[in-house]
């Protein structure tokens, strides 16, 4: 994985991780960084494993769809997990 290739999963990462707080509101009490962290493995999580399972192409809409979808699952594991 070069630079830019980082630079982009933390930059959608963070997007992502926005998102599913959005979505889950009030699930885990964390800061910008806990969730930047959370978007970025939900982000590795549905974009790579979704393309090398063949479900969809690296980067496409689906991927994006499919990282939102990972964080906000992480989100809820975690929050389960804090109680």
């Amino acid at each position: 994985m070069d630079l830019i290739s980082l630079l982009i999963l933390v930059a959608t990462g963070l997007v992502v991780g926005l998102v599913a707080r959005t979505l889950l509101p009030g699930t885990a009490d964390m800061g910008v960084a806990m969730t930047t962290v959370l978007g970025i493995a939900g982000a590795a999580l549905a974009q790579y494993g979704g393309a090398k399972l063949g479900y969809y192409p690296s980067g496409g809409v689906m991927s994006f769809v499919a990282s939102v979808i990972g964080a906000a699952v992480l989100l809820l594991i975690i929050s389960v997990l804090r109680r």
